[in-house]
Parts: structure tokens; sequence; C-alpha cells
């Protein structure tokens, strides 16, 4: 147990690594808001998550932020960005979990990637209306969006952005699962009960 729970360990701080390194790539969408940037550094902890359990995917999406804004920094001074990254990351990456756990095929990755997809869209439009936009223009120093501004803000930015976004990184996912799924099974069942559940 104590051998499988090192190793587990490793697992996490290896793909937390991998998943800053992806981080840092990030790039910006045409015509939407050039502060939201895709990167696919969610993939590293939906691999955690769909072998070694949600805690551990929920942790590599934790470390990859924590490094990245200690290298980084956050133009606010308080990591507002990081947070809603991080959150992001958990909102998608649970329902590919939930999912995946029923159903450990291709078909059942691909339901669950379109069901984190829209859950990171709607999850992120309401969380940045209501909690992080506020947390940006307040650190910032900024004017706060109200009214038909911010809904529009929402509306044309955030969400075709999240859903983009779940797009690319799905259709990179699955590719890769196609390749790595006898990996994937031999991974989860080596960690067997040494799962973070």
């Amino acid at each position: 147990m104590l051998k499988g729970k090192t190793r587990m360990l490793i697992a996490i701080a290896m793909l937390s690594s991998i998943s800053f390194v992806l981080m840092l790539l990030a790039f910006p969408l045409p015509a939407l808001p050039a502060y939201l940037k895709v990167d696919f550094s969610d993939i590293p902890a939906l691999i955690a998550a769909i072998t070694m359990g949600p805690l551990a995917g929920i942790l590599v999406a934790f470390l990859k932020n924590v490094l990245d804004w200690l290298f980084a920094g956050s133009p606010t001074g308080v990591p507002v960005g990081h947070m809603a990254n991080f959150v992001t990351s958990i909102l998608f990456l649970t329902p590919v979990y939930l999912i995946y756990r029923k159903a450990t095929s291709s078909k059942g990755i691909t339901y669950g990637l379109a069901c984190g997809t829209i859950s990171m869209a709607i999850g992120m439009s309401v969380l940045n209306y209501y909690v992080f936009l506020p947390m940006y223009a307040y650190f910032l120093n900024f004017p706060m969006e109200t009214g038909t501004a911010l809904f529009n803000s929402i509306i044309f930015g955030i969400l075709p952005f999240n859903l983009i976004k779940g797009i690319l990184v799905a259709i990179v996912m699955i590719v890769l699962f196609k390749r790595m799924k006898p990996l994937l099974d031999k991974v989860t069942h080596s960690f067997g009960t040494a799962n973070i559940n």
C-alpha cells in the first residue's frame, strides 16, 4: 500500500510538471479577448483523474496553478486567474471521471468530455459573472462592467471561449486516449487500491 501511494505521488508530481509546461504554451483565439487563452494543461489532470481517481486530477490541476503563479505571478497581485483556472479544471474533469468510471471506453470518454465541456462553459459563465470578473475589477481597480455590457462579455467572450477550449482539449484527449488506452488500463490496474478517491 505504501509503495503504491509513493508511486502515485511521483506520478502526480510528474503530471503536474507536464501540466505546468503545457500551461506556459497558452495561446489566444482570434476574435475573442486576448486575456482568454487556450492551453492543454488539463490533459495531464484528466489522465490523473481517470487512472488514479478524482482527487489526483484535482491535485494536478492545483499544483500546476501554484507552479504557474510562482513562476509568472499575477497582474492583480492575487491569483484570481489561477483560481479561475483551477475551478475550470474541476468543472471539466469531474464529469469526465464520473462518466468514464461507468463506461471505460472510447464512447465513455467522448461522452464524458462533451459533458465536461458543457459543465465548464456554463459553470464558468456563471462564476465569471458573479465572482471572477468582479474580483478582477476590484483588485485591478478598474470600473466594473454591469448590466448589458457584463452580460455581453459573458455571452460573446467567456461562453464561446470555454466551449472552443473544451472542444480542442477533447479532440486532443480522444486522439491520445485511442493510442494510450492499453497503457491507461495498465496504470489504473497497477495503482489499484491505492487510488485517491
